[in-house]
């Protein structure tokens, strides 16, 4: 029993620790061998009677587990004293929906004069998907692991997930009006038809249920499997990634067209560099202390890229150029969140690092 555990435990920090180049290693198997990524978009389980027209795949099942198993590992304690002077919290869920969708109008403004207007298109529904996910759970890991302030993370996470199904449909509408011919259809059905469904049974159902499963189970007995929680997060949130990210990257490695991931690639960092940047400097006019600007700052720059990929593979499979600035975000997000947390780890003049884990 305890060399079975050894090796759960050994096994789940391994994971923990090379999930970046792991994920790394999803797109360069999606990109090289992307069958088995395929079948697996095709596995179908019939159709949601709620999602009309719309089947119900298994990277629908795997993003619905995903978030079955952050709902377990919701402390709902732990947000009462966040509710009581829940100021923050609003103004953290206000700039996270208000600021990458300001960023993505300004792309459009400034990218009115790109030659090609497929691949402007293309761009500015990535970043669409990527606006309007709510923030990632993986922020919370990161956000405590700078000893930020545990609490905002978590309702950052909660919240921003719970009003998904009414803020995503929002986001999409307004950037829709940027975008033209197919694009705009695709973005406009998506927004006013399918996200809501979407959003509730796969996103929104999954994480209450999980809430009320650790409630029923207890949080002894959600603790002891926490090992194997966290290698079954691991293990779907790859294959997902690959998964998804097998529809557009093998037509990008046999014929790469340079200046578009050239742009993509630069568009994208930009607006992880001003999320970070943006929550950030919201803590500092708000004069808060820097558990909270770290939790502010991971709030923002990070967003739930999985159920936008899943969402983008579900409408825009005729556009797989769609899917590049989403698959470079989730991965560019992790990678500043490294530096983020290095920084802080290297400031000697950091407060945060006297601060318990939980930023009380």
């Amino acid at each position: 029993m305890d060399a079975h555990r050894s090796l759960v435990d050994g096994l789940s920090h391994i994971l923990n620790k090379r999930l970046i180049w792991l994920l790394v290693g999803s797109y360069v198997a999606a990109g090289l061998c992307p069958s088995f990524g395929i079948w697996m978009r095709n596995v179908s389980f019939g159709e949601a009677t709620v999602l009309t027209g719309v089947r119900v795949s298994l990277p629908m099942l795997m993003l619905a587990l995903l978030l079955f198993n952050a709902g377990l590992g919701v402390q709902v304690h732990q947000l009462r004293s966040l509710l009581r002077k829940p100021l923050v919290l609003i103004l953290g869920l206000l700039a996270n929906s208000i600021v990458p969708v300001v960023f993505t109008f300004g792309v459009g403004v400034m990218a009115r004069s790109w030659h090609n207007s497929d691949e402007k298109e293309s761009i500015l529904v990535g970043l669409a998907l990527v606006a309007a996910m709510p923030v990632a759970g993986s922020s919370t890991a990161w956000s405590q692991n700078a000893n930020g302030n545990l609490a905002l993370s978590l309702g950052m996470v909660l919240f921003s997930t719970l009003f998904s199904p009414w803020t995503t449909p929002l986001a999409l509408h307004s950037i829709s009006l940027m975008t033209t011919g197919g694009f705009a259809t695709a973005l406009h059905e998506l927004a006013f038809s399918t996200v809501l469904p979407f959003l509730l049974l796969c996103v929104l159902l999954p994480v209450v249920l999980g809430v009320v499963a650790q409630h029923a189970l207890g949080q002894v007995r959600i603790a002891s499997t926490k090992h194997l929680l966290k290698i079954a997060n691991s293990a779907i949130l790859l294959l997902l990634n690959y998964s998804n990210a097998s529809v557009s990257l093998p037509s990008s490695v046999a014929d790469p067209d340079w200046d578009f991931l050239a742009l993509t690639m630069g568009i994208v960092v930009s607006l992880c560099a001003f999320s970070f940047s943006a929550g950030w400097w919201l803590a500092r006019c708000l004069r808060l202390d820097t558990a909270e600007r770290v939790a502010l700052a991971f709030g923002l720059g990070m967003n739930n890229n999985g159920t936008g990929l899943v969402l983008a593979s579900l409408v825009f499979a005729d556009y797989p150029r769609v899917m590049l600035p989403i698959i470079f975000y989730n991965l560019i997000q992790h990678l500043a969140a490294g530096v983020v947390d290095r920084l802080l780890s290297d400031s000697e003049s950091n407060p945060a690092r006297a601060l318990t884990a939980t930023g009380a």
